[in-house]
């Protein structure tokens, strides 16, 4: 736990760390022209480079919830928690964390990364989640942003059970990341108990 502290990864000091977080995603989601204010942020994710603090990091947060799922996703385990009191950042309400062990790539900063929004549809693929998104948003522009310098990743995770297809869409910059994708994380793991 003491590695914890040290490294400010603490659960109590990534709650106080939150609304600072949630403020570098809303100006994102504004630099992007993206509206989200009417959306699920369905769960928040962090990043850590080592092991030993995954392992604490997964025993520290099982004090604020359940373990929803521990599932293999690209050669790593990928945790989910979901809170017993849903987090209330800013207008959302945020009911799960998405916590991956470390794999290959090594994070520039530890801590949280992304925040994920359910834009609900029933997109397939990153091509219809697209089509999705430019009805949802039409005021985004593609084509600007990597102008601004923000990173777009368009990806199909999923894990070995997953019945529901989830495409998602990432926008990154400055070390803060936002995510759309079509299913909240609770529907896709249920999709696996299915």
């Amino acid at each position: 736990m003491q590695k914890l502290t040290d490294s400010g990864l603490h659960p109590e000091q990534m709650l106080a760390s939150l609304p600072a977080f949630l403020t570098r995603i809303e100006v994102l989601a504004e630099e992007m022209k993206l509206s989200l204010a009417d959306y699920q942020a369905d769960h928040i994710a962090l990043r850590v480079n080592d092991w030993e603090v995954a392992e604490a990091l997964h025993q520290s947060w099982l004090a604020y919830g359940d373990e929803w799922s521990n599932n293999e996703i690209n050669g790593r385990p990928i945790i989910v928690i979901g809170f017993h009191q849903p987090l209330q950042v800013g207008r959302w309400s945020i009911e799960a964390l998405e916590l991956p062990y470390p794999g290959s790539k090594s994070y520039p900063q530890e801590g949280w990364e992304h925040i994920e929004f359910v834009i609900p549809a029933k997109a397939k693929n990153t091509d219809e989640l697209k089509d999705v998104l430019d009805a949802a948003f039409p005021q985004l522009n593609w084509e600007e942003l990597a102008d601004k310098g923000i990173k777009v990743k368009a990806s199909s995770p999923s894990g070995e059970k997953e019945r529901l297809p989830n495409p998602t869409f990432a926008f990154k910059k400055g070390g803060v990341c936002i995510k759309l994708h079509p299913c909240s994380l609770k529907d896709v793991i249920e999709s696996e108990e299915k």
